[in-house]
């Protein structure tokens, strides 16, 4: 299999068979052979059964439908798992991404790199609400991850499925894939694509999953630098806050005994005390997360959707 298209869906059912032309039409005059899995994420429209009467007339659909909404990365991450192609790409169920775009990823991946991301050079949606927020977002991502992209949001995206097999998402974490991966060595490219605006169905995204993204891209920090080496976060904090609190106590000790002053109701006591305590614990902290850390990566495999039926 050359190339799966995996496209996570909810509450789509005016989007998905257009949205399957679209791609059938792109992948057909590419010449080569690939699947199409729609992973429907819970949908309580009628996007399943209109999924389920193409996939009756075209096996190279498959359709996994979870038994509820799980989320967009646990939706991509089912269609990485069970995926045949060497190349794999993503996109949006909405329309918004553009299929005819896939041939320029496939290129551009061909040229030896292991991620091609699109960047929506001109976005269709709402300047304050949507584009300037993710502008911020983008470039604070790039500075944190040191994966420079201009868009992170863009679903539509291509794979090497070595690259793939090697990754494990949680969260929000599917716009994260170059970050994550990149622990690997990857090389990362990026495509301007078309984007074009909704015209069907309601947008999924809101306040919540910002500050849901904000939290995660924290986790991703600490994956990328401190996953393997935690002590060295927690470490560093608890010898800061205990040098502090330390040299405190040894400042009112001195003044206790050597200048005989009492120092029993200074503030500054029960500061010292607590700052010197506070690092004890996060040094006992980092130290515990060095054991967690083998066990996560050793032996971490819970599954993060469950799957109620496959069509293929």
């Amino acid at each position: 299999m050359d190339i799966s298209v995996i496209i996570p869906v909810f509450n789509e059912e005016k989007n998905v068979k257009p949205l399957y032309e679209q791609i059938l039409d792109s992948m057909e005059r590419m010449g080569v052979s690939f699947e199409i899995i729609f992973i429907d994420d819970g949908s309580i429209d009628n996007t399943f059964k209109i999924l389920q009467d193409i996939h009756n007339k075209d096996k190279r659909l498959k359709v996994i439908r979870f038994r509820k909404n799980f989320g967009q990365t646990a939706a991509i991450s089912a269609g990485f798992d069970y995926s045949k192609g060497n190349i794999i790409i993503t996109l949006d169920g909405d329309l918004q991404n553009d299929p005819g775009d896939m041939p320029l990823l496939v290129e551009k991946l061909n040229e030896g790199y292991d991620i091609v991301s699109g960047w929506r050079y001109k976005r269709k949606d709402p300047f304050f609400r949507r584009r300037l927020p993710s502008m911020i977002a983008n470039r604070l991502i790039s500075f944190i991850t040191n994966v420079k992209l201009h868009d992170y949001g863009c679903s539509l995206k291509a794979f090497k499925k070595d690259v793939i097999k090697n990754i494990r998402l949680y969260g929000e974490m599917h716009r994260f894939i170059p970050a994550v991966a990149s622990w690997m060595g990857i090389s990362v490219a990026e495509v301007k694509v078309n984007h074009r605006p909704r015209e069907e169905g309601r947008s999924k995204y809101g306040l919540s999953r910002t500050i849901r993204v904000i939290l995660d891209l924290i986790t991703v920090k600490f994956l990328l630098s401190y996953s393997t080496r935690p002590i060295q976060i927690f470490g560093l904090i608890g010898i800061i806050s205990s040098a502090i609190g330390g040299i405190i106590l040894f400042y009112l000790s001195f003044i206790r005994i050597i200048l005989q002053e009492p120092i029993g109701g200074r503030p500054l006591l029960l500061l010292g005390i607590l700052l010197f305590f506070i690092g004890v614990q996060f040094i006992s902290m980092g130290l515990l997360a060095e054991m967690q850390s083998r066990t996560y990566h050793e032996t971490q495999d819970k599954p993060i959707y469950v799957v109620k039926e496959i069509l293929e």
